[in-house]
């Protein structure tokens, strides 16, 4: 029997809630479920929703779960378009200035990315406006990365990945794994991906309807780098010619990963990545700082 001084009410829940957390032996989960519970039921009384917007928000968390399948996370979708996974990127990869920002790894990247040569062109079906990108991976200090391993994926030029049409485009299409010579160069031949919409098809897509938010995320290339003794880093590169710099349906677009798409006419040039000029050219360099 409850006593006088236990009883359930607007002023007691979140007492009540968290003293029921007191015999858990992790201390982590503790701390975890204390945070949720007393933000959760401070977010109830500010807001005070009615019944039936409470079932409305149940039922929208359920067609979130129903939407997921081994090919699609509607819940990560929801926390990208909430904020939430860029701010758990930023809490969790704190690194030295000059060092390259770090980005969400998004929903369409593959563990296993094809080895390809320097230089190797990944748009197998040339579906978009060629283009040469190429950078140096060095360490903070400046000192280039031989042997560095760089990931890259992307979509083409009508702003699909090769997983969201595996009808239309060749497997493994605009992915590479490379891996930077003695002077801490990569290059390689693509296409100048386009901007596209996250998927709207579900609750989150509703969510954004509702806010009156667009879907759209900005034209960009995504990379991971890493070299021993060094923390990797998972970014993106994104074009400055491209719309939705500003409002990135995601938060993913910081200011020192924007980077044009310049024109080359030098053939010397042209001739040291393989192309014949003139072609455009995308620059990154990505600095990585060293592990402790």
């Amino acid at each position: 029997m409850l006593s006088a001084d236990s009883s359930f009410d607007e002023k007691s829940a979140t007492a009540l809630v968290n003293s029921s957390w007191a015999n858990t032996s992790d201390e982590r989960l503790k701390k975890i479920l204390t945070s949720l519970v007393t933000h959760l039921h401070n977010f109830v009384r500010d807001v005070e929703p009615s019944m039936e917007e409470w079932m409305q928000g149940i039922d929208f968390l359920t067609a979130t779960g129903q939407k997921c399948d081994d090919k699609r996370q509607e819940f990560i979708l929801l926390s990208d378009l909430l904020g939430v996974s860029m701010l758990v990127d930023a809490i969790n990869h704190r690194r030295p200035a000059g060092a390259t920002e770090s980005t969400v790894l998004g929903p369409f990247h593959l563990v296993d990315s094809p080895p390809r040569e320097l230089g190797a062109d990944i748009s197998l079906d040339a579906n978009g406006q060629p283009c040469v990108v190429a950078g140096t991976v060095r360490s903070l200090d400046g000192t280039p990365l031989s042997g560095a391993l760089v990931d890259v994926w992307q979509a083409n030029g009508d702003g699909f990945y090769d997983v969201q049409q595996p009808d239309k485009q060749p497997e493994l299409n605009l992915r590479g794994l490379f891996t930077t010579d003695e002077t801490g160069r990569y290059w390689l031949r693509s296409v100048v991906p386009r901007h596209y919409p996250v998927p709207t098809d579900g609750p989150a897509g509703d969510l954004l309807e509702a806010a009156g938010r667009h879907p759209y995320r900005p034209a960009h290339i995504h990379f991971i780098a890493g070299a021993e003794g060094h923390h990797p880093v998972t970014t993106h590169m994104f074009l400055d010619e491209s719309p939705y710099l500003d409002s990135d349906a995601v938060f993913g677009v910081k200011q020192e990963l924007i980077r044009p798409v310049t024109t080359v006419c030098d053939a010397t040039r042209a001739a040291e990545f393989g192309v014949q000029a003139p072609f455009r050219l995308i620059e990154f360099d990505i600095v990585l700082d060293a592990a402790s």
